[in-house]
């Protein structure tokens, strides 16, 4: 008979504490399988594998490419490396980002929905921005479970609050009670497998693809969706548009993807980065006019000496109106962190 027995966690700021209460509630028999992603910054090497042995009666590794999966076992994502699954086996690539993230939540999360269907129990921790709304839609559609930290329970609530916007859970609790949830839940036998669409299925398979290998555009990414207007800010690669129920996504042609809002934030980021170039130039430019007078004051040149002067407080003045415009920028990209939290759109 088969069981629930994948269990894919997704968690991101605040996130340790959270995985470190819910091993903690798992026998030393459990029978299923666990896989988790947790963002962290691409330079630093995580050591979630240690802690979570540590709280728990599980042992927990960083996995290679292509290494079977076993019961009883914690798969943690490497940093900058996506984790996913395959019959059996877990996959570790450095596919393209997703949401600005590698490892991403949903690229783990829809691979899991792919290859085990029904089997799959979805779990979403503390965390911000909404990496794990589309995987976690994808998981449901495909008959898994989906359990979801409750808010107020969470460091950070944007994460969770975004997936049940998007997503109808099964289970909203506080980390401390999901191990006993999770253990009975994955002696459960799964139901049959939903279908889909054989248009919907190429989709999810082709995106699962994506995430192992940057080959978007030759496996007919740019035909499975809208073209968009917006080009990827990663790469500025031409953008499609797909909809998941209520979910606005966007693929780049390289393989980048985006949900409408870690679209928003990185666009917003580009933005003020380009700002702060653009008056460092402006301030470099100030510097040499000003370098330039006082040549043509060593000359007895005033008039040309007083020409670039006047030349410089004009840089001057432009760089203090970029630099009003640069901490403008900086609180409106702030306000989009703090409520970007609407991953659904109006049709």
């Amino acid at each position: 008979m088969v069981r629930r027995d994948i269990v894919v966690i997704g968690a991101s700021a605040g996130g340790v504490t959270a995985l470190r209460y819910l091993v903690k509630g798992l026998p030393e028999d459990f029978p299923g399988s666990i896989f988790i992603v947790l963002h962290i910054p691409s330079y630093t090497e995580s050591q979630l594998p240690g802690i979570l042995t540590s709280a728990g009666l599980l042992n927990a590794v960083h996995p290679e490419d292509g290494e079977a999966i076993e019961p009883g076992k914690i798969y943690v994502a490497r940093s900058d490396h996506h984790l996913l699954l395959d019959d059996g086996k877990v996959l570790v690539r450095k596919g393209p980002k997703e949401n600005r993230f590698r490892p991403s939540i949903d690229a783990l999360f829809r691979s899991a929905a792919y290859v085990y269907g029904p089997r799959v129990v979805g779990i979403i921790l503390s965390g911000v921005l909404n990496d794990g709304a589309s995987g976690m839609w994808t998981i449901k559609q495909h008959g898994g479970v989906v359990m979801i930290q409750t808010p107020a329970d969470a460091e950070q609530s944007q994460l969770p609050i975004n997936v049940m916007e998007c997503v109808e859970a099964d289970y909203i609790l506080n980390a401390a009670d999901m191990g006993p949830i999770v253990s009975g839940l994955v002696k459960e036998p799964a139901p049959d497998k939903y279908k889909f669409t054989q248009e919907a299925l190429k989709l999810l398979k082709m995106e699962v693809i994506i995430a192992t290998r940057d080959n978007a555009f030759e496996m007919g990414i740019m035909n499975m969706g809208e073209l968009s207007p917006f080009v990827c800010p990663e790469c500025y690669g031409a953008l499609v548009r797909l909809v998941e129920g209520n979910i606005l996504r966007f693929r780049c042609h390289t393989g980048h993807a985006y949900t409408a809002s870690s679209l928003l934030a990185e666009i917003s980021e580009k933005v003020e980065n380009q700002l702060w170039q653009a008056m460092r130039g402006l301030e470099e430019m100030n510097m040499l006019l000003r370098k330039i007078a006082d040549q043509y004051d060593r000359m007895s040149n005033e008039r040309s000496a007083e020409l670039f002067r006047a030349k410089a407080d004009e840089s001057a003045r432009r760089a203090r109106v970029i630099h009003d415009s640069v901490f403008h920028q900086s609180q409106y990209s702030e306000d989009i962190r703090l409520h970007q939290g609407k991953a659904t759109f109006d049709k």
